[in-house]
């Protein structure tokens, strides 16, 4: 994929090289000379260029690229960048980052952004993720689908412990994506029994977010769920 990046900062040139590293091809934006430093992401074509603005990303053909990620530490410009990526240049997949929480509620399809990606957020989610058990921890959000990517933690008391996968009713508009147990990535088969410990990792909606923690760990654990119990 052509991925063009706005932000060339410790935030951008990282997901730069990952992204270099898994083969993409990566485009690094960044309106500060100083900034500039194309000896730390070689494999990257540097631009020096305002990504708010309309004409330079047409000279960096912006239309061409598959993702945009805007990844500056204003959230100002990172919701000005995705809005022109998304409606100017009709760019498939647009990833903000949101750098002030209280932000976070603007990072929507209005403007543009298909995935926006909260630090706080996101930090939150794994201190969560790393001490609960037995319920549903939300990860991410997937703003163009409305959809979530979500973990729970089998409790020994888990309905369907022992159990394979084609067994667990999972409701509509739910996926179970990847079973994390001990330090193996499984990709899920229906054959496969899910085991106390194992972190199952599903995309839902929110809509059905309820029912997947209802079937994975029994009907009780909503309503203990809502009454904080």
């Amino acid at each position: 994929m052509r991925i063009a990046i706005a932000g060339a900062g410790n935030v951008g040139r990282s997901i730069a090289q990952e992204l270099i590293d898994n083969g993409h091809q990566v485009m690094l934006i960044e309106r500060q000379p100083k900034m500039l430093r194309p000896d730390r992401v070689p494999a990257a074509d540097w631009v020096l260029a305002d990504a708010c603005e309309l004409t330079s990303l047409e000279e960096a053909n912006v239309a061409g690229c598959d993702v945009v990620v805007a990844a500056t530490g204003d959230d100002k410009v990172n919701l000005v960048v995705s809005l022109l990526a998304k409606t100017e240049f009709a760019v498939p997949r647009v990833v903000a980052r949101v750098n002030r929480a209280e932000n976070e509620w603007l990072f929507t399809e209005q403007w543009g952004v298909d995935v926006a990606v909260s630090k706080p957020r996101v930090m939150a989610a794994l201190v969560e993720e790393a001490v609960t058990v037995g319920d549903l921890v939300r990860l991410m959000t997937f703003r163009q689908g409305e959809a979530n990517l979500v973990e729970i933690t089998l409790p020994p008391a888990a309905p369907y412990v022992g159990q394979p996968i084609h067994a667990v009713p999972i409701p509509r508009d739910a996926a179970l994506v990847a079973i994390l147990r001990g330090k193996r990535v499984l990709v899920p088969s229906p054959d496969d029994p899910i085991e106390v410990g194992d972190e199952l990792i599903f995309v839902c909606t929110a809509a059905v977010e309820d029912e997947v923690r209802a079937v994975i760990l029994g009907a009780g654990s909503t309503e203990r769920n809502r009454n904080g119990g």
